[in-house]
This record gives C-alpha cells, structure tokens and sequence, in this order.
C-alpha cells in the first residue's frame, strides 16, 4: 500500500484508508468489523477515521486495538454526544473527547475533528461566523498544546460554506464527504483549492456516495421520482463506460480519487474482509490513465451540479418520502 503526506501534519498516511461507520454494528455483528479491520491493516491501511456519531465504531476499534501491533493514525470527532450536545460548553465537549479516549484505549488522539462545522442547523458551534472563533477551537488548540490531540481538523460535508472555516488556517485536516467523486464534484471548485492554500491534508469520504457507485442501478429508475432525466442519462453514460472499460464501479471511483495529487487519502466503508479485499486490489492498480480521466469529465460535465430535487444521501433502493418541509 502506498502513502502520501497528510499536509502540513507530516504523517504518512496509506492512500485507501478505512472510514470507521461500517464497521460498527451499523454494518454487522462486531466480529465481522474486527475481521475488516484486521484485513485492512495487514494489507497495509495505517488509518483509520471514526466519530462518536457511528454508532459504536470508537467501541469496536478500541477492542480491536490491542490486538495490532502496526503503528495506526486514529482520527475521532466532536459532535452529537453527550446528550444533550451542547457545541458551546467546553465541558460537555472535553466530556466527548475523555470518552473517545476511553473507548478507543488511547491516551492521545492523532487527528481531533470538528463534525459538520458546515451545517448549523445539525450543530451549532458558532457564536461568531466572521472570525469562527468558538469554544470548540479554543478547547482544541489547548489540547494541542498539552498533547492530548497532535492535529486538528474539519470533517464536513459541504462544498462551499465550509471554506471560509478552511481560510482560517486554524486547522490541519479537512475531511470532506459525499462532494469528490466520479459524478459529484462539487469540492473542487472551492474546498479542496482552499485546503490546498492552507497547506491542509486532504480526505476524501465517501468516494462510493454510500452505495450510489457500489453497482449499477437500472431497477429503481422508475420508482425514483427524485432521479432526474440528465442524472439518469450520465448514469448510463458511466455504465456503459465502465462496461468498455472492463472495470467495475467502485474500482473506477477508487481510482478516480486518487487520481487526484491534491487528495491525501480516501476511505473506504467497507464492512467485511471481501469488501476490504476488493478495494485495496482496485486502488494497488494506481490512478487512472489520462485519456480515461478525460472521459470521465466529460461525463461528469453532464450534470455539473446537483438537480434541485435531488436527495443529499442518494436513496437508491432504499424507502424516500419525497422532499421535506420548504
């Protein structure tokens, strides 16, 4: 497995890295996690991300820790707990962080984020959104300080308003999800420019927009009022590229990403040792070639940018009662 340097942290940090969601028992019984994570680092992934948000993924790597003797780069987040989450109560916050020390058994955290510092209607960190001055920085820098946490970071969600939290400079790592892949692209216009101008490493999440690019979609064409007409027509361009090319959707999205110089790292949900099996074989074939980068563009360009209607997390296969409250 290859590394790259996570920006100005300095840590080597392996190009497919395991996102820590499917691992809890949101993917399956806890032997099945620790079966994947185990695969993963003895195929060479040195990192792996989690948050007090996925269910009991800090849980479950703290059990498994112990049994891996590799060093591993662990990043966790601030957010949703205790209940009730207070963003702007330094103690409810150092409350989260002692417990994410205590489930994952470590006295130091590699990579402390801020989870969704983008989205104040999910939490409100904010008092102040010219200077982004806020408890959660000024507890984090303290910790930074005295060890607790080497490096801290941004795991977001948007395409544009997290970059003025980026221009800051206050933070180390952006983690971005759902916004850099084959057809969403959102992230490069701003976010991934701005991470790159403060030096920051970069994350990408979610490279198989939960699903979305795991496999082909045909079936749910119809039930999909969501879908609109030119994202179904780039769909089946990309299909039918995909189905000249040989190569399978998640393979192509892998690579795809790290195609990217720019991108640090990207994680892979897998959750079982067959899932993680088939990423780290797609991403040992390297980035893309040019000429396939060029198509992909192309296709992409099909549909720019996100149809109104369409639905944030993409419900292919899954029940969608149509758009909330205007």
């Amino acid at each position: 497995m290859k590394t790259r340097t996570l920006g100005r942290t300095g840590l080597e940090v392996s190009e497919l890295s395991l996102g820590g969601l499917f691992v809890s028992k949101v993917g399956g019984e806890f032997e099945q996690g620790r079966q994947a994570i185990r695969k993963a680092v003895a195929l060479g992934v040195n990192y792996i991300d989690t948050a007090p948000g996925y269910a009991d993924s800090e849980e479950v790597i703290g059990r498994v820790l112990p049994e891996i003797e590799q060093p591993l780069v662990l990043s966790t987040k601030l957010g949703g707990r205790p209940k009730p989450f207070e963003p702007q109560n330094r103690d409810c916050l150092m409350a989260s962080i002692e417990e994410s020390l205590r489930l994952l058994g470590r006295d130091q955290i590699d990579i402390l984020m801020i989870h969704e510092p983008d989205r104040p209607g999910q939490y409100d960190w904010w008092p102040d959104l010219t200077t982004y001055d806020a408890p959660v920085v000024a507890l984090m820098e303290d910790l930074k300080r005295q060890g607790v946490i080497r490096f801290m970071g941004l795991g977001g969600t948007t395409a544009y308003e997290i970059v003025p939290i980026i221009l800051t400079g206050k933070f180390d790592v952006l983690l971005t999800a759902f916004n850099y892949s084959l057809l969403w692209r959102e992230a490069a216009v701003a976010a991934l420019p701005a991470a790159k101008r403060m030096g920051m490493g970069v994350i990408i999440g979610s490279p198989l927009q939960q699903g979305a690019l795991a496999r082909r979609h045909d079936e749910v064409y119809t039930g999909a009022r969501w879908l609109s007409s030119p994202r179904q027509r780039q769909l089946q361009a990309l299909y039918s590229f995909a189905d000249e090319l040989s190569m399978s959707l998640p393979e192509l999205a892998l690579r795809f990403v790290i195609s990217n110089p720019d991108v640090s790292c990207t994680l892979m949900g897998a959750r079982s040792e067959q899932e993680v099996e088939q990423n780290v074989a797609a991403v040992a074939r390297g980035p893309l070639p040019e000429d396939v980068l060029a198509r992909l563009e192309e296709i992409a360009a099909m549909v720019p940018f996100r149809p109104f209607e369409e639905p944030f997390g993409l419900p292919f296969g899954r029940a969608y009662r149509g758009p909330g409250t205007a």
